[in-house]
């Protein structure tokens, strides 16, 4: 049967391994900026401000963007009168970047120091009253991206770990999308192999430029997979943990890799070889990721609630999932 698809494209800049200052200095001025971080990212994005002189620096970036932090962030960006958002860190500032640009209509840039991938896509996962809700919108990517190896040189392993596989988790899903083109599989076949070969040695020896770089390559073209595809029961079930139990965002996807993996295999295998959930099983337990959704928080009692929330909801994925077999692989994520 000829192949038959359809490819999007979007205008989007994506500036890898030059100075993250010195791009930013390059930029086209918009009058003042606003420069949102996480409170441990406050010293870079301070140095942002401190480098480009008109910018005010809003550091209360939470996990999984709970829309009442992004109001508050919305406040003050109002009251500054800024022409720009730039969100410096991992996916807690990226997404209140593109929490607010969604509000607002204005340019943001990204600049990532996670491999967590949200900075290519239209995607923001958003949480209100227990509740995850993603909204898909040409106007939360950001123009301009731009990733700065030397941001990552001090990414501690534990977090370097979960964050790979997070990004992995994007190359994984992209294969079996719906809408997946030959283009996303060479992307996501290539991010799954520059993220395989540099995670245990940038969690082994953390200060590794080359290593870093590989793996930031394999989070840009993972990031850029997700923004193409539609996403299936692993980012479903990822959603629903971390709205619901306010579970870590990376560690989550880090311990649900191999179980949706392995639930999905019949149509991985022949891009990844017989067995994929063992496979990313082994490369988690060699990067000494969280292996159990215990030892993140879960109870064991929260699992029917997980599996009456995911198994009702809508969504793409190859295989169909029946509530029994969700709650198998849910019980074995938990664990571990």
């Amino acid at each position: 049967m000829l192949p038959r698809f359809r490819s999007r494209s979007h205008e989007q800049t994506v500036v890898f391994g030059e100075d993250h200052l010195t791009v930013l200095a390059g930029l086209e001025k918009r009058g003042r900026d606003f420069i949102v971080s996480t409170p441990g990212h406050a010293p870079a994005a301070e140095a942002i401000a401190q480098a480009l002189g008109q910018a005010d620096v809003w550091s209360g970036a939470r996990m999984h963007t709970p829309v009442a932090v992004t109001e508050a962030a919305l406040d003050a960006l109002s009251a500054s009168g800024a022409g720009r958002i730039i969100a410096i860190g991992g996916g807690s500032a990226i997404g209140l970047g593109k929490a607010l640009a969604l509000r607002t209509g204005l340019p943001q840039v990204a600049i990532p120091t996670t491999y967590a991938g949200s900075e290519m896509t239209p995607v923001l996962g958003q949480t209100e009253a227990g509740r995850k809700t993603t909204v898909r919108d040409e106007r939360v990517r950001p123009g301009t991206v731009i990733y700065d190896v030397a941001l990552t040189l001090g990414l501690p392993p534990a977090i370097s770990a979960a964050s790979g596989l997070n990004g992995l988790a994007h190359a994984l899903e992209a294969l079996y999308a719906p809408d997946r083109t030959p283009l996303t599989d060479l992307a996501a076949r290539q991010a799954i192999a520059l993220m395989s070969a540099a995670l245990p040695v940038v969690v082994a020896s953390p200060g590794d430029g080359p290593a870093r770089a590989e793996a930031l390559q394999g989070a840009w073209l993972a990031g850029f997979v997700l923004g193409q595809t539609t996403m299936g029961l692993h980012h479903k079930l990822a959603h629903v943990l971390g709205g619901m139990l306010d579970l870590p965002h990376a560690q989550t996807h880090a311990v649900l890799l191999p179980h949706v993996a392995g639930f999905n295999a019949e149509f991985l295998a022949p891009l990844l070889g017989p067995a994929p959930g063992a496979s990313l099983a082994e490369l988690a337990r060699s990067v000494d990721a969280p292996r159990s959704l215990r030892e993140l928080g879960m109870k064991e009692a929260d699992i029917e609630a997980v599996v009456d929330e995911v198994a009702g909801a809508s969504f793409a994925n190859p295989r169909p999932v029946e509530p029994t077999a969700l709650r198998a692989l849910l019980e074995a994520a938990w664990s571990g």
